[in-house]
């Protein structure tokens, strides 16, 4: 008779609390100090971008607050020559695998030029549909596979996404061919209105692992050291095959700024999570070794601050070259689009400044 179980991995509590049995050694307080840096800054990053939007600076945006420690710990796992596919809200990966943040912010104001970097972060675009980057994500696993390269393929998918064919498509032929891919799953508990108990019967997300014949495993996934310890786990057993992470986190605020939360959600439900914040627990464990103070959070915000308005003055700035359409689709050119793109240029297809 089969039988199976899913593990839960949680290193820093709420309280600031580390289960020392459990934490990484190579993990100092310098590395933590940074992983909390990164989470900082995209929080920040992440409230520029929500007040640019209502503005009408920037175009329709999906917040990440309350998300960073399951970006930031799963970023932070990643070696370099690792490969990411995130969805429409890891935008704190970006940052870590080194996109120039007015790129990031050109592409939040709708333009695709900010995009046009994934030979330099090593990952794919942000993308909208729900789940359909998974299916890719097991194509590049497998390529990377095929070419005996020493590398993983990271790639993220919501709770909701998990309700979708292309998630059960891709577990399962990852599995069938053992390819280096580690998906993550960013249970923040809502798919758009959707509440994730009304999506499955199952207990666990991380169970739909077994039935792939993967490995899976939950995770806090409001502990960043727990998240960053899953992920280097995975990647490390990647030349085995894949695996299935669990992130339980919470989606603080809106599924995007098309959305209003307060139709379909109590405040209260918000409230019970707001004492499990990701950024919180890692300053009390920081604040309790005393190897940080408010002198050095308030530098922190001061310096992150500068850096942020620095980038939204350059992308701002930023003018459109509407050739850019035709550039940036394929990894060579095929003769139609050239001859569209002759025509266009023949035609003088903007019709001036843009």
């Amino acid at each position: 008779m089969f039988s199976a179980s899913v593990k839960y991995l949680q290193i820093l509590d709420e309280n600031g609390k580390i289960d020392q049995a459990l934490f990484p050694v190579e993990l100092d307080d310098n590395k933590i100090i940074e992983m909390y840096r990164y989470m900082n800054f995209a929080r920040a990053v992440d409230a520029k971008v929500l007040s640019m939007q209502r503005q009408g600076r920037a175009v329709t945006y999906a917040p990440l607050v309350g998300e960073e420690a399951t970006q930031v710990g799963s970023g932070y796992a990643m070696r370099q020559n690792d490969f990411f596919v995130p969805t429409f809200r890891q935008h704190a990966l970006f940052f870590m695998r080194g996109l120039p943040l007015e790129s990031f912010i050109i592409s939040a104001r709708g333009f695709e030029d900010g995009n046009a970097n994934s030979k330099q972060i090593n990952g794919t675009s942000e993308v909208v549909p729900v789940a359909s980057q998974l299916p890719h994500a097991v194509g590049i696993a497998y390529a990377k596979k095929f070419n005996k390269e020493d590398s993983a393929v990271i790639a993220y998918v919501g709770d909701g996404g998990t309700s979708e064919g292309d998630f059960y498509e891709a577990i399962n032929f990852a599995g069938r061919f053992k390819v280096p891919l580690v998906i993550i799953i960013e249970n923040n508990q809502w798919a758009i209105s959707v509440p994730r108990s009304a999506q499955t019967a199952a207990k666990t997300l991380a169970q739909k692992a077994i039935a792939a014949g993967i490995a899976g495993i939950q995770v806090d996934g409001n502990d960043v050291i727990a998240v960053y310890k899953a992920t280097k786990d995975a990647i490390e057993n990647a030349k085995n095959g894949p695996t299935l992470i669990e992130a339980i986190t919470y989606r603080m605020s809106m599924h995007t700024t098309a959305d209003d939360p307060t139709k379909y959600r109590p405040e209260s439900d918000v409230e019970s999570w707001k004492p499990k914040d990701p950024i919180l627990r890692v300053r009390k464990y920081l604040l309790a070794k005393n190897a940080w103070n408010n002198e050095l959070e308030n530098n922190m915000r001061d310096e992150q601050s500068k850096i942020i308005d620095e980038a939204v003055a350059k992308a701002e700035e930023f003018k459109v070259d509407p050739k850019k359409m035709f550039e940036n689709i394929y990894s060579f050119m095929p003769e139609v689009l050239r001859e569209e793109e002759d025509d266009a240029m023949a035609s003088n297809f903007w019709q001036g400044e843009v």
